[in-house]
């Protein structure tokens, strides 16, 4: 099974080119930085990940993204190999996506924690109608 699941920020927006031919098909590529869950010390915070995506879902991608933006991803991993100008044997691994879905706020800001007040529940006083699930 190859299955990739990733939540991660976008590194720069997304790039979009078509393939050559009869049928140009749309492809866009971007960057996923993923949160590493544990670190070592002097280890990055995060996994940089390439991502590929093709047609409608490219053109959506180079519309509705921008850098920073937290988004999910499920697709799967490709190694692709070519040979480089210098005739050297080159090889990449790439996520090809399948889905793409918004994973932020709407406003994209992040708010500070809040805490809980001493007896356990949230302060309610700043929730505007529009935050309310209902």
């Amino acid at each position: 099974m190859n299955k990739v699941v990733l939540l991660g920020r976008l590194t720069k927006d997304p790039e979009i080119r078509y393939a050559e031919g009869e049928n140009p098909v749309a492809v866009g590529r971007y960057t996923l930085a993923v949160n590493k869950r544990w670190k070592r010390e002097g280890d990055t915070e995060a996994d940089f990940i390439p991502c590929v995506v093709f047609g409608k879902a490219a053109t959506f991608a180079e519309k509705y993204f921008t850098k920073g933006q937290m988004i999910g991803i499920v697709g799967r991993l490709q190694v692709r190999g070519w040979t480089d100008r210098d005739g050297n044997k080159r090889r990449t691994m790439e996520v090809v996506v399948e889905e793409q879905h918004f994973a932020g706020t709407r406003n994209e800001q992040q708010e500070p924690r809040r805490e809980p007040a001493e007896d356990g529940f949230y302060p309610i006083d700043d929730i505007e109608d529009d935050d309310l699930p209902f």
